[in-house]
């Protein structure tokens, strides 16, 4: 069973992913907040496999909420999606930097959600749609220029050539075409590459190939 906390301050928003979520077999609804604050304190209550966080709300917001989640050893475990209005919301970099697994707008299909939720729940990063990876091309080419970075130092050739196509958007089957591996071989190379770098998932991993130059804001054209 999926265990998903709902951090939103509208009660009606609240209301309607709860009816859409526990209408499914594997996904329970396990609490709902209105502020950021608040999500904190149940997610460490409850430990949800998923928190669907709304990226503005009053007192404290979903970002800094996100950021105490994702710093805290204890919720290893929980996955946060943010909630935004807007494809390009200036916070949603900053949020997958801090250790969001992803982000979905609220207009979303309510199949959109459920796969989602899945997607997150099992460790995946939400990296698919191709707004996502705009996004973080735009707002990684804003804030800064990739920097020269040591923390690379501690990879392989080979694992900085998978960081830099995990970067690109990526799976791990794609990677495994492109580089003539079978895909056990390329999970294998991501997985050690999140370890030796200490991220939390895939979206770090990408935010990491940004930042440091490995993938070059742009490059989709």
């Amino acid at each position: 069973m999926i265990r998903v906390l709902l951090a939103d301050d509208q009660a009606l928003v609240r209301a309607g992913f709860r009816s859409l979520l526990n209408a499914e077999d594997d996904i329970t609804v396990v609490g709902e907040v209105a502020d950021g604050s608040e999500a904190v304190a149940v997610a460490r209550a409850e430990k949800p496999d998923v928190v669907l966080m709304d990226i503005r709300m009053p007192g404290t917001d979903g970002l800094e909420a996100t950021r105490q989640i994702g710093a805290d050893p204890e919720l290893a475990d929980v996955h946060v999606v943010i909630l935004t209005t807007f494809d390009l919301d200036e916070y949603v970099f900053e949020a997958l930097r801090v250790g969001a697994s992803g982000f979905l707008v609220k207009d979303t299909e309510p199949v959109e959600l459920l796969q989602a939720v899945r997607v997150v729940a099992r460790g995946d990063a939400l990296l698919s749609p191709g707004v996502t990876r705009r996004l973080v091309a735009e707002f990684a080419s804003r804030s800064r220029q990739p920097h020269a970075s040591k923390e690379l130092d501690v990879l392989t050739e080979r694992e900085k050539e998978i960081v830099a196509l995990v970067g690109e958007g990526l799976s791990n089957d794609e990677i495994a075409e492109r580089l003539v591996l079978s895909p056990a071989t390329a999970k294998t190379h991501v997985s050690r590459a999140m370890i030796k770098l200490g991220v939390r998932d895939r979206a770090q991993l990408v935010v990491v190939a940004y930042q440091t130059g490995l993938v070059r804001p742009g490059w989709l054209g």
